[in-house]
């Protein structure tokens, strides 16, 4: 949806959140898709740090799009 979201806002300047979260909010497709959005003010921590351990518990696996480099797959357990 990130096509259809980008061609929505083009030409219009990305001022605040609210501006940006009504333009991707506003965005459809012709085949009847819609985008819901809203802004989450939410603080979340920064610099969570996973042991060697907890990481082997993750099901991750590679992209093949870059999956060595940054684009790693995180998949349900089990």
């Amino acid at each position: 949806m990130f096509c259809y979201s980008t061609e929505n806002w083009r030409e219009k300047p990305l001022i605040d959140h609210e501006v940006s979260v009504q333009l991707i909010g506003n965005t459809t497709t012709t085949m009847g898709l819609a985008i819901y959005a809203e802004l989450d003010q939410n603080l979340y921590p920064t610099g969570i740090a996973l042991s060697d351990q907890q990481m082997k518990t993750l099901n991750l696996s590679r992209a093949k799009f870059h999956g060595k480099d940054w684009n790693p797959i995180i998949k349900p357990r089990g």
